[in-house]
């Protein structure tokens, strides 16, 4: 149910892809957290999660409703992710999975790498009818990945699990949050990627918000750096990114260069040497693609934002436009999802760019990006500000009249 801007390939405007049908009228994704336990602590954790499940989770029969709710958005329903926590820490989850399947949904997991995910509890999600899965990896290898999670076995439980899923016939994601501890494995995690399987690599970029307020971050110019070299990697996989709404922009840019001819992107792009070590360590991992030849990226990235597209429902029953964004908008316990989520003044808002305070709102490229609003929330306090991990000076990319022509068609 999405469409691209242009039939035409080579057009540079054909890199975004939008939706059929009005955003502000329904989600194309519902992300339901269906508990904040989990036997993790990872570093960046969003829920701050713990061991035991809250009594004030919503309940089986509550669920239910929601699922039912989330279904009369369709046909064709939104996309459906139940998170968490660890989904496993419910034992009433292969319930739940069967009902969402039963009512229609395309019901994906997000379990957590731990002794729960085994082959056993991922084909009774198949059996019970879940359709993907999406597990994070955040290095290629085990000192990497389980220092950030915490836990050592970690790396080890979620290959394991990652294979299996594989032949049980999942759709496959693999989440990855981009952060300094591993930024120059990046590459070698794209790689495995490609080695292993999976459907989509889903980059993230941390919020600070939940035990991520502390966490080390990329800085802007590395964050940039990072785009770019995804611009790069998204012609060998597919790939999408998460609070890196510039991710768009930096396509269109991009496009248009390769477009020009111009495949060397550092200077107009101002990039630094985190871009040119990732970039080598790329072209040295795919030595058979030529990177300064224009290709289409695998996966065009989605115009979907917070409030417009997106929504997240916590473990008792909140509404807010993401996960990273601490604004309520209400509860699924005192009125429907679709009220919600079409009537909420917080979501009225965040759809509007022409609200948008700073370069953000000044910005060319703001209707199609709008930056993340939860960062600009969680560092300023203002969910309208500017995005702070975002470089780009309004009006200063030199070909601003193919900008205007990608906006026209759009």
């Amino acid at each position: 149910m999405e469409r691209r801007l242009m039939a035409d390939s080579q057009n540079p405007r054909n890199v975004v892809r939008h939706t059929r049908y009005e955003l502000s009228t329904r989600p194309f994704i519902v992300i339901w957290e269906l508990t904040q336990a989990c036997d993790l602590a990872c570093r960046h954790c969003r829920a701050e999660a713990q061991p035991h499940r809250s009594a004030d989770e919503l309940t089986t029969e509550e669920g239910f409703r929601l699922m039912e709710q989330i279904a009369s958005f369709g046909p064709p329903p939104p996309l459906f992710v139940m998170t968490g926590g660890d989904p496993f820490k419910r034992p009433d989850l292969f319930e739940l999975v069967r009902h969402g399947a039963e009512v229609g949904l395309p019901v994906s997991v997000s379990p957590s790498g731990t002794p729960t995910l085994t082959v056993e509890n991922l084909r009774r999600l198949r059996e019970a009818g879940a359709v993907a899965l999406s597990l994070s990896v955040d290095g290629s290898r085990p000192a990497v990945h389980d220092g950030f999670r915490m836990v050592d076995g970690v790396f080890d439980w979620t290959i394991a699990g990652w294979q299996a899923a594989r032949e049980l016939g999942f759709k496959l994601q693999i989440n990855t949050t981009a952060t300094p501890h591993n930024l120059d494995d990046l590459p070698d995690i794209l790689r495995m990627v490609r080695e292993l399987g999976a459907m989509t690599w889903s980059v993230f970029f941390l919020v600070p918000t939940g035990r991520g307020r502390t966490l080390p971050q990329l800085s802007p110019e590395q964050f940039e750096d990072v785009l770019n070299f995804l611009y790069d990697a998204g012609k060998v996989i597919s790939l999408k990114t998460t609070e890196a709404h510039h991710f768009r922009r930096v396509v269109i840019q991009r496009r248009i260069l390769d477009q020009r001819g111009i495949p060397d992107a550092v200077g107009i792009m101002g990039l630094g040497e985190t871009y040119r070590r990732l970039r080598a360590r790329l072209e040295e991992l795919v030595p058979e693609v030529d990177f300064n030849t224009p290709a289409r990226m695998r996966r065009a990235p989605l115009d979907v934002n917070a409030a417009r597209g997106f929504v997240f429902i916590s473990h008792v029953g909140t509404v807010y436009p993401s996960g990273f964004l601490p604004q309520a908008a209400g509860s699924v316990r005192l009125q429907p999802l679709p009220d919600i989520y079409r009537t909420s003044p917080l979501f009225q808002t965040l759809r509007n760019p022409d609200l948008l305070k700073g370069r953000c709102g000044r910005c060319e490229f703001r209707t199609v990006c709008g930056g993340s609003r939860s960062r600009a929330c969680n560092a300023t306090g203002d969910l309208l500000a500017e995005e702070p991990w975002c470089t780009y000076q309004p009006g200063s990319f030199p070909y601003q009249q193919e900008i205007a022509e990608f906006f026209q068609a759009a």
